[in-house]
């Protein structure tokens, strides 16, 4: 059997449609979100065996904890709420038209400290904060014995959720990336036999169609 994490991205959100920077920004889902998230618990209901009972983390963010509530009631389990599977801090761009970040964003040089590099943001994370604590929230989340377990969280920290998850060492984050859209599911395993972990699928929003 092995284990299973589900990783979710949250749906559609306010700031989404309303072209605001996320971040912290604490939006909610949209009317369509909510309908997503429901189809989300549908779709994860069908992939988790009947006998099995996951266990539910997500971020504290309402647009998260709003995706994780039909997760709650179709598996009759409360949420873990976890502040370290936040979205990347944009500090006092947070909430602003995204017109605006974009303006005054410093991008990482293609070489050298890509990390901590600061991206002129005003209260901003660096990429290495982010990191960081996603990989410390990944740390709480695998401790526990749970054979499936259920990650709600967000676009911008899906690709760490993956590479806790694949071991990478932190440094390795200064490239890597994964996308995927709003309201998917990412499939992780590790097998029972060479516990290999595995990207088994990435980014899935067939569940949306």
């Amino acid at each position: 059997m092995g284990e299973h994490i589900y990783v979710v991205t949250h749906p559609e959100a306010t700031h989404h449609v309303d072209g605001l920077v996320g971040g912290w920004y604490d939006s909610a889902l949209t009317s369509r979100g909510v309908i997503h998230a429901h189809a989300i618990a549908t779709r994860l209901r069908d992939l988790i065996p009947a006998d099995s009972i996951p266990a539910l983390y997500t971020s504290d963010l309402t647009r998260a904890t709003e995706t994780a509530r039909p997760l709650a009631e179709v598996f009759d389990v409360e949420p873990v709420l976890l502040p370290d599977l936040r979205e990347k801090s944009y500090g006092v761009a947070g909430g602003r038209p995204q017109a605006w970040l974009d303006t005054y964003f410093v991008p990482p040089p293609p070489a050298g400290e890509r990390l901590d590099h600061d991206e002129g943001i005003e209260g901003a994370e660096t990429k290495l904060d982010c990191v960081t604590r996603v990989y410390r929230a990944m740390a709480r989340i695998t401790a526990d014995s749970k054979a499936h377990r259920i990650v709600v969280t967000h676009g911008g920290s899906l690709s760490w959720v993956i590479a806790s998850w694949q071991r990478l060492p932190i440094s390795a984050c200064a490239y890597v990336a994964y996308r995927a859209a709003p309201g998917s599911i990412t499939v992780l395993e590790q097998d029972d036999v060479f516990h290999n972990r595995t990207l088994h699928t990435l980014g899935d929003v067939g569940h949306l169609l």
